[in-house]
């Protein structure tokens, strides 16, 4: 692992000491990053991502546990000695500098011959978009154009790795999905590693290779975006990642990879990609709200399929988009489809058992 990856955080742990005793801020994190990969550390405040993101940088020295960069053994080495760089929420720029002076400072400070500056500052200043902006000041800036700055100045040295902590959250939301599409676009165009910080699952959706889910300190899931939102590996990723439908009930048949749970003395028919129950046993199931297909009456049986009589409760518009509550007998699901005529009064659900998985009690 350590020759393949460009960072590997190995059983790592990060301790505070307070009043009552000691606090893990990380707790025996390992997570691998390869080289050109866009890694996600998502979670809510307080999960431990921020943390993880200064133990990569150097920032913090863990109590436990070894960080690699490029096959190094970084643990006790200081900033500076690390072929990586930071952007902060506040993007650090020098207020006292230009705009070209903030670009180049790395280069400054690497000692690069002043001749060789300034082409790549102008290089820069065209791939961010901000050409024209190099004499300006930070505060003559936008919130947009700040961040693209501190973009460019982190990238122009070209470093082993891009460390990023919630970069976009002071931009508007207008704002914060054109700089992240030009983010992207980015990382794939310079090929660089970049380890993201975020609370957005949105934003770690849209962006990442992979994703690091966070909670407590310790990492609750590692996986793609698609394998994160469709096979969370536990009952917190799953309702931490978008939104969804959550029912209880006893695993009362097995054929193969098909379950059969009996839910308020309903059969529902589910799968279980992560954990294996037992018959007998009380599990926990979930469906997302745009799996639920709402129909105006049954259609032809079919082993996989479950179907579930309701009432339409409430609908909510959400731009293209209709949130639909519907009570039925094993409790008020939603559904979501898109605009167009309301589904009101008596409805049926449907969905497949391919949809509807058991949440693994274990993680």
């Amino acid at each position: 692992m350590k020759d393949s990856s460009v960072v590997l955080l190995d059983h790592v742990s990060k301790i505070y000491p307070t009043a009552k005793g000691e606090f893990y801020a990380v707790r025996d994190v390992t997570i691998e990053v390869q080289p050109g990969e866009f890694y996600s550390l998502l979670g809510s405040s307080g999960s431990g991502k921020t943390t993880t993101l200064r133990l990569i940088g150097g920032f913090e020295i863990p109590e436990y546990g070894q960080v690699w960069i490029s096959g190094e053994d970084v643990t006790t080495l200081p900033p500076y000695r690390r072929n990586v760089h930071t952007v902060f929420q506040s993007y650090a720029l020098f207020p006292h500098l230009t705009v070209a002076q903030n670009i180049a400072y790395p280069l400054v400070i690497a000692k690069v011959p002043k001749a060789e500056i300034a082409p790549q500052v102008e290089e820069a200043l065209r791939m961010f978009q901000i050409t024209g902006l190099g004499d300006r000041r930070p505060s003559q800036l936008s919130g947009g154009q700040q961040q693209r700055v501190a973009l460019a100045r982190a990238l122009i040295s070209r470093p082993k790795v891009l460390l990023l902590d919630e970069p976009l959250s002071a931009l508007d939301a207008k704002i914060r999905e054109e700089v992240r599409q030009e983010l992207r676009a980015l990382q794939r165009q310079t090929n660089l590693t970049f380890v993201y910080v975020t609370h957005d699952q949105e934003e770690a959706l849209a962006l990442s290779d992979r994703i690091a889910v966070m909670h407590n300190g310790q990492v609750e899931q590692i996986g793609s975006p698609k394998t994160i939102y469709n096979r969370p590996a536990s009952l917190f990723v799953a309702q931490f990642i978008g939104k969804a439908n959550f029912f209880t009930g006893e695993v009362v048949a097995q054929q193969a990879d098909l379950l059969q749970v009996n839910v308020a003395g309903t059969l529902v028919k589910a799968t279980a990609p992560t954990h294996t129950p037992v018959l007998g046993e009380t599990v926990t199931l979930m469906i997302r709200p745009e799996q639920v297909q709402i129909r105006a009456a049954e259609v032809e049986p079919n082993p996989r399929l479950t179907q579930i009589s309701g009432k339409t409760t409430a609908v909510t518009y959400v731009g293209q988009l209709l949130q639909i509550q519907i009570e039925t007998a094993v409790g008020s699901l939603m559904a979501t489809q898109l605009s167009g005529s309301d589904p009101a009064g008596a409805v049926t659900l449907s969905w497949t058992a391919d949809h509807c998985i058991v949440i693994s009690p274990s993680e």
